[in-house]
């Protein structure tokens, strides 16, 4: 902190924020000149309106000594170049998540942890990046926000691969619901509805057919 700002100070930061969303246009159109393979997502001036810095995404490197040149003969201002990536662009440009809240990047997120597909599959959703993508066209963040819960409570379910033995047949798995603790399995020998099995009562019989016992029900 050097001094508290004067009333000149908080007019010329006024009128730098004022001129981020027109400059933001001009500079796309430059960008577009000069057929750079990048895009332009936002522009933040500093508050004594003597340097601005433009954030971009691009999938290569690129070459924009020209286009540094261009910009402060046009606008006047020292120039920072910012490369960010997907997940920085969301939070800069903000949005409506499919949960209909303000998205968590661009409101109380500070750093973006990656996220695996795996994330899905122990939350017991379906693997389609319609779903489970985010506005950046990534997977969810607020798919690590509840993963932990999932795993912890996935430690009492027994192996999803270990097929069910009893007279009656043998039983795949098919699904499972985490918080009411039940499985699903499908009995390829008798046809009908899903069997609805407690965590205890699945246990009990993986038990059985390792002793080489089969109950005479599921």
């Amino acid at each position: 902190l050097y001094r508290i700002a004067s009333e000149n100070d908080l007019e010329n930061w006024k009128n730098a924020v004022a001129n981020e969303d027109k400059v933001l246009v001009k500079a796309k159109r430059i960008i577009e000149s000069h057929k750079l393979e990048m895009k332009l997502t936002d522009v933040e001036f500093q508050g004594d309106n003597s340097k601005a810095t433009f954030y971009y995404t691009a999938e290569k490197r690129v070459d924009f000594r020209e286009l540094i040149r261009e910009y402060s003969q046009k606008f006047g201002i020292r120039v920072e170049m910012r490369q960010i990536g997907v997940r920085q662009e969301a939070a800069k440009i903000g949005g409506i998540g499919s949960c209909g809240r303000e998205l968590c990047c661009s409101t109380w997120m500070t750093d973006f942890p990656s996220v695996s597909a795996a994330a899905a599959r122990y939350q017991q959703l379906s693997i389609n990046p319609q779903k489970i993508s985010g506005q950046c066209g990534r997977l969810k963040c607020c798919l690590n926000f509840e993963l932990d819960g999932y795993t912890e409570a996935l430690k009492g379910f027994p192996s999803t691969k270990v097929q069910l033995k009893s007279k009656e047949g043998n039983a795949k798995f098919v699904k499972l619901d985490v918080f009411k603790g039940v499985l699903f399995y499908f009995n390829s020998d008798s046809a009908g509805d899903l069997l609805e099995l407690s965590i205890e009562n699945a246990n009990k019989i993986i038990a059985l057919n390792k002793k080489g016992k089969n109950p005479v029900n599921f």
